[in-house]
């Protein structure tokens, strides 16, 4: 079991990008959520199984090949509670400290 932060740049806003995070993510077991940040990124936290969470990350990336420049995650501790995926509300930002780059995207 892991958790990925996952940051999405490119042009993510605006593109349905939430809504088709959350329709990817309903087709695999994994949970999560999904929001734009201030600053035109999307951020998005997965959990399930590493493949699970791989292929999860690669369907999203497939699909929204157009709008994604860059997908870059850093693994984080589990939410032992979480039981959906859902879209959450924009929030104030937060530093940026992103260490890998995903292969997926």
């Amino acid at each position: 079991m892991e958790r990925r932060a996952i940051m999405f740049s490119g042009r993510v806003q605006g593109v349905g990008f939430r809504v088709t995070t959350r329709e990817v993510a309903r087709g695999f077991p994994v949970t999560g959520w999904v929001r734009n940040e201030p600053d035109g990124t999307v951020r998005c936290e997965v959990q399930g199984e590493q493949t699970e969470c791989g292929r999860f990350l690669e369907a999203l990336c497939s699909r929204m090949a157009g709008y994604v420049a860059s997908a870059d995650y850093e693994l984080i501790p589990i939410v032992p509670a979480e039981r959906a995926f859902e879209i959450r509300r924009e929030t104030s930002p937060r530093p940026a400290r992103w260490g890998r780059r995903s292969d997926d995207c």
